[in-house]
């Protein structure tokens, strides 16, 4: 019988009566109340994700900067201490080992990694791997941290009066240490839910303590379920869905995240190669004249022929429309083109659209 982790919050999603399944190696909360209800309460004010399965691994030392920029697409050692960069490590041939997003902790090259949960160990040993012969220090600190996403409109204020958290100056990818009864905290701005949010990394015993601290201020937790709808609607990715050890980033629509200008990074020459030979595929999004709903797999077609296959799909709760992401021949690919999904033994019309179905509402400016 397979044995999941626990994050140090699964006693409190089991105490709240929370949905529990497993994902990424972990058993997490799906649902709470119901998915709708807790996707509103975040489009619409404030709700909490336990993400202490996300991974944390350090990269530190004399050759850290290095290192970061030779596995990472977007460039690191660019990055000026209290910034986030969002971007990808990739196998030599392209493929995306993960996508993550890198802290810059410190001037004298100090990085934190965070990963996704099911990639931790593969990561881990790949940095090492890539690390060996180097003067630089990897460690797979995940354990040591816990992890809330506060996302939604009033995630600010709810931060201040709460938390006693003052974070009105940071802005989109930018992060700081917070005070919160005499511990420290890493309060970071961004999200994966197309609204306004923030990041709290602390120990596993003071990350209790601040669930704690919002639950009973009614903030809503929220599961796994509506955050997979939440970033669906914002056009974020899913590794295992929209990107994978067989997807390029440029396929994924990525390419903004892939810095071919700087230094040689594992991949490049792969993502060279496919720009010059151009895309046999791309990522795009479809929305269906009817309520069906397109569910990862679903093959998508044009004049009874297969171009394509769904990965992520929803009736969409915040525009009621079914929508989805699939994979389709670049031929196919342009705005307001018309395919066919299959669903079961039916096919339902609908049009090529863009990717992102809900406008995304980040703090880019103070």
């Amino acid at each position: 019988m397979e044995t999941y982790r626990r994050t140090c919050l699964y006693d409190s999603h089991v105490a709240s009566g929370a949905s529990m399944s497993p994902f990424g190696g972990f058993m997490m909360p799906i649902q709470y109340s119901d998915i709708i209800s807790e996707h509103n309460a975040v489009r619409q004010h404030c709700g909490m994700f336990d993400v202490s399965h996300m991974g944390e691994i350090s990269v530190s030392g004399p050759e850290a900067s290095w290192l970061v920029d030779h596995i990472f697409t977007n460039d690191a050692s660019g990055l000026s201490p209290g910034h986030i960069r969002y971007g990808m490590m990739l196998y030599p041939d392209g493929g995306v080992v993960d996508d993550l997003l890198v802290y810059r902790m410190a001037a004298d090259g100090q990085y934190l990694l965070v990963v996704n949960a099911a990639n931790i160990g593969k990561d881990y040993e790949w940095i090492l791997s890539a690390a060996s012969g180097h003067d630089v220090k990897v460690e797979d600190l995940s354990g040591q941290y816990g992890q809330i996403a506060l996302q939604g409109p009033e995630s600010e204020e709810t931060a201040g009066k709460v938390l006693g958290f003052e974070l009105s100056d940071l802005v989109f990818y930018t992060f700081k240490e917070v005070d919160f009864e005499g511990d420290r905290v890493i309060a970071s701005r961004s999200g994966y839910t197309g609204e306004d949010g923030f990041e709290f990394y602390s120990s596993p015993e003071v990350t209790r303590k601040l669930w704690s601290s919002l639950l009973s201020a009614k903030v809503t937790p929220c599961g796994l379920g509506c955050r997979d709808t939440l970033r669906f609607e914002a056009g974020l990715p899913l590794y295992g869905h929209e990107l994978g050890k067989d997807i390029s980033p440029l396929e994924a629509g990525l390419g903004v995240f892939v810095r071919t200008d700087k230094p040689d990074f594992i991949g490049r020459q792969a993502v060279m190669a496919l720009k010059e030979k151009g895309l046999a595929r791309k990522l795009v999004g479809i929305t269906l004249d009817d309520k069906a709903i397109p569910r990862a797999g679903y093959p998508v077609e044009h004049d009874g022929c297969m171009i394509g296959e769904v990965t992520t799909g929803y009736n969409s709760i915040s525009t009621g429309k079914s929508v989805c992401m699939a994979f389709v021949d670049a031929r196919y690919a342009d705005i307001g083109t018309a395919v066919d999904i299959r669903i079961r033994k039916r096919v339902f019309p609908g049009k090529v659209c863009r990717k992102r179905f809900y406008d995304r509402k980040y703090r880019k400016q103070l």
